[in-house]
């Protein structure tokens, strides 16, 4: 609490990543807009979800909380399009209610790529001592519904991020997936939202959310910050065996006004630059 009081003198916006996503998900929500509450700020839950099998179908009473919290406090959320979420492996969600995708292991590397229920069978052992042998390691846990993740990913308050991991050596498709996915997948295929909602969902509710002029939209005087792509074949290429693989579709990337990406090249020279919310200067 006392953290977060700092962030009303500045603009700032409590972000958060909430205390569990499972079974007590309802009171981390609510402790969070507590905190966002004392701190008179806005909140944004990242990365929402219902995780856990016993959690499935939960998104209904996750988004009704939140609807109904959004009508007194300014309360909004990220997410990302897959039913499956990527940390290091956690023993205490080892479990064989959902598969449990090994990305790498330091103590045993040979067995990177591989579910842990096949790797627990190879090494004759249960699952938690095949869990203990990996360690340390990076894990994919699909431990989502896809019914939920759909929900949520259609909410009018959410927005779409990668929540990826540049350095994992073995990544969760999300990072380089996400917005292709979203654009093929959840739009085109599925319709869960017409296309411009969608873009929308990436950019400019993003760059509204944390108040950064000028980025996200198309005008006159604004950064030109564009991705050129063909509506009718982008396309997401990750997959969880082989996460790092450019999208199809794509055809330019402009950063700042420069062209980065094109034609699947990229560019040598870097135009991106951090950026800051109205008001912040650090130079």
């Amino acid at each position: 609490m006392r953290l977060a009081e700092v962030l009303a003198d500045f603009g700032g916006i409590y972000t958060t990543h909430m205390r569990t996503e499972f079974e007590a998900i309802l009171n981390a929500m609510e402790e969070a807009f507590e905190t966002g509450k004392h701190a008179r700020v806005p909140v944004v839950i990242s990365h929402l979800k219902c995780a856990g099998a016993g959690n499935w179908g939960r998104t209904v009473e996750v988004l009704d909380l939140l609807e109904k919290t959004a009508e007194h406090q300014d309360v909004s959320c990220d997410c990302y399009p897959y039913s499956a979420s990527s940390s290091t492996l956690d023993l205490k969600q080892v479990t064989d209610d959902f598969d449990i995708f090994i990305t790498w292991s330091e103590s045993k590397p040979e067995f990177a790529g591989q579910l842990l229920a096949d790797i627990a069978k190879q090494m004759e052992i249960p699952l938690m001592d095949a869990a203990k042998a990996l360690q340390p390691a990076g894990a994919v846990y699909h431990c989502m519904d896809e019914q939920d993740v759909e929900r949520v990913l259609k909410h009018r308050l959410t927005m779409v991020g990668s929540d990826g991991l540049p350095n994992d050596p073995h990544p969760h498709p999300r990072l380089w997936g996400t917005f292709p996915k979203v654009l093929k997948h959840y739009c085109r295929d599925r319709e869960l939202f017409p296309l411009e909602e969608a873009v929308y969902k990436m950019t400019g509710m993003s760059a509204q959310r944390y108040n950064l002029s000028d980025r996200g939209i198309i005008k006159e005087g604004a950064f030109a910050d564009l991705v050129l792509f063909n509506k009718h074949n982008v396309r997401d290429t990750a997959t969880f065996e082989t996460p790092i693989s450019v999208a199809d579709g794509i055809e330019y990337v402009i950063v700042n006004g420069n062209v980065s990406y094109q034609n699947k090249l990229v560019a040598k020279e870097r135009f991106g630059k951090f950026i800051y919310r109205d008001g912040i200067n650090f130079s």
